[in-house]
């Protein structure tokens, strides 16, 4: 098969050219990896402020993840009725108001009411994947939408490197110092005044994301979209979620989605605690531990972020299944070296990790979504739902963490790396299958 690459080419459906949407919708795509990718840190900044485990820290996670699951095959029923846009602005409604709700959740000082604020932010998030990923891949033919899903999928780590920066430099710089051994010591006078100095540290990323989410969906309301509803469909979800099941290949794909976030967030979230044990043990403070630890994490996206270019580009000369199943290899050997290592040749390990998972998403996305027709809206539906693998696994390695659990001489910390290498195993065999089923099975059909 021939892949190209052109733009115009990759964005041109039957005359009709998406560049102008492409673009705003691609927006979507940054905004949400902004968001992503700036809350991982801010598990750990929460343990501190709120002097609670990694387990109950690890709840942010959760929250964040859950509103994926939630409002997945609701966003696919608005969508189905309405459109794509309407979806998309349904979602951005929701992801600025979940992101204002901090403001009220720091003046009551409490941590449930953040979870709360996450939650709705990301049911807006769930409508926002739900009808952009698939309105992406309709901007052109099937056969360079894994290309065009990538391109666009770019987009997301550079709103996440962004994300990453302000996590580092306006939360994590500028939260007060004490340590949390420190901070447990504290009288509960003491300790709520560094909470509420904390607290107004921490929304103001979040009231920044809310007037973004405004300003944009304003831009998207008064620009006429074309194709904005043409993969209407009669079918309702049982039948469509019938004929889905069918397709071992759709199948497959929701659970190697599944397993995928779930290995991307937790090696994303926990790299700051596995890279503050290895530099306090090196004889750094914890607070220049956290913050060196997430400088690598912004190295680590950096590198996801130009290896999603760079796999783009091979998706030309590479069929999209094998290369997904020999990164999720790599993958699984740069883990291993997470748990093996004791020292910062872990912490180049889990860097490199992030090169390899910059293809998965959106190749997952793309393989699975080949053949259902005009059921696209209800499986970009379950895809997005598989989003909750994010919120499955973090508590399952924070829980390693917490227990102390340690094998052969390995800390915890390294060995809850196991929870991810798990995941790329999945990830490995999914992408080998389809590689099978599109390019050696049909060969012979």
């Amino acid at each position: 098969m021939k892949f190209k690459f052109s733009t115009d080419e990759i964005l041109t459906k039957d005359g009709v050219s998406f560049l102008i949407p492409f673009m705003l919708i691609t927006s979507c795509f940054a905004l949400w990896g902004f968001a992503n990718d700036m809350t991982g840190p801010i598990v750990k900044a929460f343990s501190k402020i709120f002097r609670m485990s990694v387990t109950e820290g690890s709840f942010v996670q959760v929250a964040y993840y859950l509103g994926y699951f939630a409002m997945a095959f609701p966003a696919a029923m608005f969508i189905q009725r309405y459109s794509f846009k309407a979806g998309i602005m349904l979602g951005l409604s929701l992801f600025g108001v979940g992101a204002l709700l901090f403001v009220p959740a720091r003046m009551l000082g409490y941590y449930y009411p953040f979870l709360m604020a996450y939650f709705i932010m990301t049911c807006g998030l769930s409508f926002l994947e739900t009808s952009s990923n698939p309105y992406i891949y309709c901007m052109g033919t099937e056969e360079t939408a894994t290309q065009r899903l990538n391109l666009a999928q770019a987009f997301n780590p550079i709103g996440a490197l962004l994300g990453m920066f302000v996590a580092k430099d306006f939360v994590q710089a500028r939260m007060n110092p004490i340590t949390t051994a420190q901070r447990q010591e504290l009288t509960d006078a003491q300790f709520n005044v560094v909470k509420e100095q904390d607290l107004s540290v921490l929304i103001q990323p979040y009231i920044f994301l809310g007037v973004v989410c405004i300003l944009l969906l304003v831009l998207i309301r008064l620009y006429k979209m074309p194709m904005d509803g043409d993969t209407a469909s009669k079918k309702g979800i049982a039948e469509s979620m019938r004929e889905l099941m069918r397709i071992k290949n759709y199948r497959e794909g929701v659970i190697a989605q599944f397993f995928y976030v779930g290995a991307q967030v937790t090696c994303w979230t926990f790299i700051i605690q596995y890279g503050t044990r290895v530099f306090m043990a090196e004889g750094m403070n914890e607070k220049a531990a956290e913050i060196l630890s997430q400088q690598y994490n912004i190295v680590a996206m950096a590198l996801f972020t130009v290896s999603r270019f760079i796999c783009t580009f091979f998706l030309k000369y590479i069929q999209p299944g094998r290369l997904l199943s020999l990164l999720a290899i790599l993958a699984m050997v740069l883990v291993l070296g997470v748990i093996l290592f004791p020292d910062r040749n872990g912490i180049y390990c889990l860097v490199g990790v992030s090169a390899c998972m910059s293809l998965m998403f959106p190749t997952i996305y793309g393989i699975a979504l080949r053949g259902v027709g005009e059921n696209v809206k209800f499986a970009g539906a379950g895809l997005i739902m598989a989003i909750l693998g994010g919120s499955v696994f973090p508590p399952i390695q924070a829980l390693i963490i917490d227990w102390g659990i340690t094998l052969f001489g390995i800390s915890s910390t390294n060995l809850s790396f196991i929870v991810p290498f798990i995941g790329f195993i999945v990830i490995t065999i999914y992408g080998h299958r389809a590689f099978v089923r599109h390019n050696i099975l049909k060969r012979y059909a």
